[in-house]
């Protein structure tokens, strides 16, 4: 594979005679593009669309079913990759569920989660960081069943305040879902933290890791988490594809999400039985072409390394904050850097809103992100209403964070 020859060095990844964007074919078809919305979706490198390509050219069939060649050999590449996925996460195979995404992931535990667990008068432990993907399921849940929900605040800092953590979560608290990084401030929550509070109080511990598995390593039996989900499309995969992890015992006890084909044991016309896990939760034919592709994203995270991919973005979201700083009295930015921290850097203009921002950046070929961010309450903590987010990747360099300096600085010129 050609991530092989790719080095690191004090000024970020290096290719053997190639770029690093060379691994990633929109930018062979975009030269000029400057792309700092990795938080929303990564690139894709040419291995995973290799893969895709290749089995719809020589494998397509539907898994499970068939007693056919290809029907059997589709099924071997999808099981496979659902093998390697849980063999990076230190999972068994049968806890690896595939969702269509992080969303269908947490909406699968909070709904089947809630009908086996919670009960009137529990309590749901959340933060004010969420992605609305986990705030909103679990707010349905909370009318429906009696429950109520409970923030853990932010410090000063910006960071999860634990102290106030501490006495949220207590003997009524049911489930405590957080997020594993911020997708608006680039934060790194500390979860092992709250998972061992989670614990202590008897209550279960959701995980949104839709930001964490692009940036760190995640192993859910070292982390103690009952389930943890993510998407593929934020980790050099496709989209419409994502995993739940759930502890094998816990999602036997939870009933199904959808009914369909492939999750059932038997069918009669009076009533049906299910399937095991993880088949119970995966109804209907399933995202193959994803599910194969997302082996390869994870095959490509497993050929570098993720804590030099940290640095990496560390270091040019270190860059941009010092020019912000320096050069733009104007700009407020939302989260301090930290050892804790991806690099992320997400801010506000006194004076020019983020979608104008945002118009003049593409004018220029950079892609940025404006608005709120689906974290609307988060904009509320943070006093403001939409912001700019420049989130940098391995193929960003500092020529990209440069671009973006005279993209800001040009806009600067035409609305001050």
């Amino acid at each position: 594979m050609l991530i092989q020859g790719l080095v690191f060095s004090e000024s970020g990844f290096a290719g053997r005679g190639y770029a690093v964007k060379a691994l990633f074919p929109i930018f062979k078809s975009h030269p000029e593009l400057v792309y700092l919305d990795s938080n929303a979706t990564s690139q894709k490198p040419e291995s995973v669309i290799e893969v895709i390509d290749r089995y719809y050219r020589s494998e397509n069939a539907n898994v499970h079913r068939g007693v056919y060649q290809l029907s059997e050999d589709a099924t071997r590449s999808f099981e496979e990759a659902r093998q390697r996925i849980a063999k990076y996460m230190n999972a068994e195979n049968s806890e690896i569920i595939f969702t269509r995404g992080t969303t269908e992931a947490i909406n699968i535990v909070a709904q089947s989660g809630a009908a086996a667990f919670i009960r009137p008068g529990d309590e749901i432990v959340l933060t004010v960081c969420e992605h609305h993907s986990n705030i909103v399921p679990w707010q349905i849940v909370a009318e429906r069943h009696g429950a109520t929900i409970k923030y853990i605040p932010l410090t000063g800092n910006r960071r999860l305040d634990l102290e106030v953590a501490a006495k949220l979560i207590t003997d009524k608290t049911r489930f405590v879902s957080v997020g594993h990084i911020s997708n608006v401030l680039g934060v790194i929550h500390p979860i092992r933290e709250i998972i061992k509070l989670a614990k202590a109080a008897g209550a279960f511990t959701m995980i949104d890791g839709a930001q964490g598995i692009p940036h760190v390593r995640v192993d859910v039996k070292e982390l103690d988490c009952d389930f943890y989900a993510f998407s593929g499309h934020k980790a050099f995969g496709p989209t419409g594809i994502g995993v739940l992890y759930g502890r094998k015992a816990l999602l036997q006890a939870m009933p199904p999400y959808q009914g369909g084909g492939d999750m059932i044991e038997k069918v009669t016309l009076q009533g049906s039985t299910w399937n095991e896990v993880p088949s119970k939760f995966e109804a209907g034919t399933p995202h193959i072409e994803g599910v194969i592709g997302l082996g390869a994203a994870i095959d490509f995270l497993q050929s570098i390394s993720l804590e030099k991919i940290l640095i990496h973005d560390q270091k040019l979201g270190n860059m941009l904050v010092n020019r912000l700083r320096e050069e733009f009295p104007l700009v407020s930015i939302m989260a301090e850097p930290g050892d804790d921290w991806v690099g992320t850097v997400t801010f506000a203009h006194s004076k020019i809103h983020p979608h104008d921002l945002a118009a003049v950046c593409d004018g220029e070929g950079i892609a940025i992100r404006a608005g709120h961010h689906c974290a609307q309450p988060l904009m509320e903590v943070l006093g403001v209403t939409a912001t700019a987010r420049v989130s940098p990747g391995l193929y960003n360099d500092e020529e990209d964070i440069e671009r973006f300096i005279k993209a800001l600085r040009k806009a600067e010129n035409l609305f001050l």
